[in-house]
């Protein structure tokens, strides 16, 4: 496999359509010899070529630098489908339906506030559950529950759990149109009726930081940013509901490809064509996930800024705490772009990725319309996460689509075997990184060893021009699951 890539460029390789019978498209990974490296040991580069064999995909089999092997799509992989010959593949979405990110804002300079990291951390802690299995202090019956799913964050205003101006800056204005919780079984109901607010464990982090570099100064100006700056970024997704839709309907998918005879070289690819009834039913069940996690965040920010004012005596509007903005990184959504210099409505896929939009786009909130869309890329709690900025690039190689995170290099399981989770808490407070966990273990497993270097990754990006660095914040205080 190795041997057949071509390289394009410096960052970006090319599997030919050439290296299996059956590819439809090309693949196209961005990446350094050493992420490409790594790619290859777990598989991953060979699901690239497997996502090339979709009905109706259009152009390429994307994988961004931070790929890594996933269920049927790489993590880190994107594709574009026609909407009227493609399919639409809940491995190509992943089981965490719009896991994402989202960027708090504050005033305050981190050096001046260090003295009450610890109470913030704390109190935090103590507003937001986190954990496997975790319930969260919001209870809400299957009539309201269907009303989370179709309104999003809109639901989340009328409520009082967000501000009427965080909408503006929510990927989709936080609701996905196209929900329908008559496509959602009763499981799945079951097991987001109580975790809404909830950070559940795994890679999902809340960790306070510190800018600690600026790369743009004309764009940290229009995001607000500043160095030293102190912010707060939140990364969760759809919970119980998102995996639980996504397996309903992997079996769903795992019916039509044998009804209709669609020829896949993985059966985790299974898909349905878009416009049919199966297809349609995922994409309805998908939308309510994804606006159930936009909700999920939105209280758990929420509850972050309740926090601040308990342990500062000041409104949470006095601190500054507005949002930057909030991105999903697994979702599949209809977009318009440009395909053979035509302008054409297609399905993209991104999981592991995120969209990257650049200049004059007109769902970029009009604050940032005129340089491009902020991409929030989480790293891990032991070195530094990274804001970037959408651009033309993007919208024209990789259908506005970028990186999500440093990607892992080691399975949970044997980070929790080769990495000792006390030793691991010692050596970031050692650097100054405050640590609230759950689980020595759990910790274990999202040590900084588990994952590629951040850094490697957004410097693909941006030599690649797919996104441009802004910013570089550092952790400071991170509580997990």
């Amino acid at each position: 496999m190795f041997d057949a890539l071509e390289r394009v460029s410096e960052y970006v390789w090319r599997i030919p359509v050439g290296y299996k019978k059956g590819m439809r498209v090309p693949g196209i990974i961005y990446a350094s010899e050493e992420l490409l490296l790594r790619a290859h040991e777990d598989k991953a580069v060979e699901q690239v070529a497997n996502v090339a064999f979709l009905p109706g995909i259009i152009k390429a089999s994307y994988a961004m630098p931070d790929i890594h092997w996933g269920y049927g799509f790489p993590i880190g992989g994107v594709a574009a489908t026609d909407i009227e010959t493609g399919v639409i593949s809940p491995g190509g979405v992943g089981f965490d339906i719009n896991c994402g990110v989202r960027l708090l804002k504050t005033e305050f300079f981190a050096k001046d506030v260090m003295d009450k990291v610890d109470a913030l951390m704390h109190e935090i802690a103590r507003n937001v559950p986190r954990g496997v299995g975790s319930r969260g202090k919001i209870r809400v019956e299957r009539e309201e529950l269907e009303k989370v799913m179709v309104e999003g964050v809109d639901w989340a205003i009328r409520n009082g759990y967000a501000w009427d101006e965080d909408t503006e800056f929510i990927e989709e204005n936080g609701r996905l149109a196209g929900a329908d919780p008559g496509a959602v079984s009763d499981k799945a109901f079951e097991r987001g009726r109580d975790q809404l607010g909830t950070l559940g464990a795994g890679n999902h982090f809340l960790e306070i930081q510190e800018v600690a570099e600026i790369f743009d100064q004309r764009a940290a100006n229009v995001f607000d940013l500043f160095e030293g700056q102190l912010v707060v970024m939140i990364h969760s997704g759809s919970r119980g509901l998102g995996h639980q839709i996504c397996s309903d309907y992997i079996k769903v998918m795992d019916k039509v490809v044998r009804a209709t005879g669609i020829e896949l070289p993985d059966r985790q690819l299974g898909c349905a064509p878009i416009l049919s009834r199966e297809g349609r039913d995922y994409y309805a069940a998908m939308a309510c996930a994804v606006n159930y996690a936009f909700v999920n965040r939105q209280v758990m920010a929420h509850w972050v800024r309740e926090s601040f004012e308990r342990v500062f005596v000041k409104s949470a509007e006095s601190m500054g705490m507005r949002l930057l903005y909030d991105v999903c990184h697994n979702i599949a959504k209809f977009e318009e772009h440009f395909v053979d210099d035509e302008r054409e409505k297609v399905c993209v896929h991104r999981k592991g990725a995120t969209r990257a939009f650049g200049p004059g786009n007109p769902l970029t909130p009009e604050k940032f319309r005129h340089i491009g869309q902020p991409v929030l890329v989480p790293g891990d709690m032991g070195t530094a996460s990274y804001v970037l900025i959408g651009t033309e690039e993007a919208m024209r190689e990789t259908f506005g689509s970028t990186c999500h995170g440093a990607g892992r290099v080691m399975s949970r399981s044997e980070a929790k075997r080769t990495i000792s989770g006390q030793a691991l808490k010692s050596e970031l407070e050692a650097k100054g990184i405050r640590i609230l966990a759950g689980s020595l273990a759990l910790l274990a497993e999202e040590a900084p060893g588990a994952y590629k270097d951040v850094s490697q990754v957004v410097e693909v990006c941006h030599n690649t021009n797919i996104a441009k660095k802004v910013a570089r914040l550092r952790p400071i205080g991170v509580i997990k699951g």
